[in-house]
């Protein structure tokens, strides 16, 4: 199938490429919203890219204090590694480091009820140096560590769930300013339960490809197809005339319909925002098992 127009967009006969990952839901509370907040950004802090940061995470959506355990504001964090070893590692530095040591907050598990779990209160709890005590309340296992304030609440474990990584979106326009207001646009479209967008502020500037023309040892190098200043440089080049700046926006999810959904929202979003140019990135179809062709989300969210 041929591409087609979306508003004011030219969509690209292409497909996004993504693959299973494995995933938890980390439910952060604290005495107040903004406390949740600073919490929840310090733990999604470097992890962009598995490439790089050997997980991928970021906030979920905010909850009220009827959507919380504990009656507090909270936030959900979506954590994204290629494994569950992976995902048992991330999760237990990053709730360490950047939730136990902020002020009033608690950490409840946000994937109850799944097969496979990780340890998180069981090993934190060492912390405690002999001092912490476990409780048990409806049935599920928290540990209370002491700390100077009083007590971080922590679940003992957290449910690891299959998800997908990798989905993407790819949005141009005549220069930066519009392409920028665009996947922007897209960005707040996409939010939202069940979803993960990992990069600054969702967006990607530097988007990669498998390996390296010039270097062996390089795992991922710029992504050469899909970069404006090199269109004359490059003989393989996906960028269209007119087409100024390019952003990449990368999706990871709890499923492939989670994904594939965040993707239509975000495309039609960008097209009604002044994108004149909309693809999605893959390799060939042999680095991820789930194929999200542009051509089937012509209709509207």
């Amino acid at each position: 199938m041929s591409g087609y127009r979306l508003g004011s967009a030219e969509v690209a006969d292409t497909f996004a490429e993504a693959f299973p990952m494995r995933y938890t839901r980390i439910l952060i509370t604290a005495a107040t919203d903004a406390w949740a907040l600073e919490a929840a950004r310090s733990m999604t802090g470097f992890a962009t890219s598995v490439i790089g940061c050997k997980c991928e995470a970021a906030i979920e959506r905010s909850l009220t204090s009827a959507e919380t355990p504990d009656g507090r504001p909270g936030i959900a964090v979506l954590l994204f590694a290629m494994d569950r070893e992976g995902v048992g590692k991330r999760v237990l530095e990053r709730v360490g480091q950047s939730v136990m040591t902020c002020p009033t907050t608690a950490c409840f598990d946000g994937l109850e009820g799944e097969d496979k779990t990780v340890p998180l209160g069981a090993s934190l709890r060492y912390f405690g140096d002999g001092f912490q005590a476990s409780k048990v309340i409806a049935g599920k296992r928290f540990w209370r560590i002491p700390v100077m304030e009083g007590e971080f609440l922590v679940c003992e474990s957290v449910g690891v769930g299959r998800g997908v990584g990798g989905g993407n979106v790819v949005i141009g326009a005549g220069d930066e300013d519009a392409a920028l207001a665009a996947a922007l646009a897209a960005v707040e479209a996409m939010r939202g339960a069940g979803i993960a967008l990992p990069f600054p502020g969702g967006i990607v500037r530097s988007g990669s490809k498998v390996g390296s023309v010039t270097s062996k040892s390089m795992p991922a190098s710029t992504n050469h197809q899909m970069a404006p200043t090199l269109r004359v440089q490059v003989d393989d080049t996906l960028v269209p005339d007119g087409v100024g700046a390019m952003f990449e926006i990368v999706i990871d999810g709890v499923s492939e319909d989670a994904v594939r959904e965040a993707m239509r929202r975000g495309l039609h979003a960008a097209s009604g925002a002044g994108a004149t140019h909309l693809t999605a990135a893959n390799f060939g179809g042999k680095l991820g098992q789930f194929h999200f062709p542009l051509s089937e989300l012509r209709d509207p969210p």
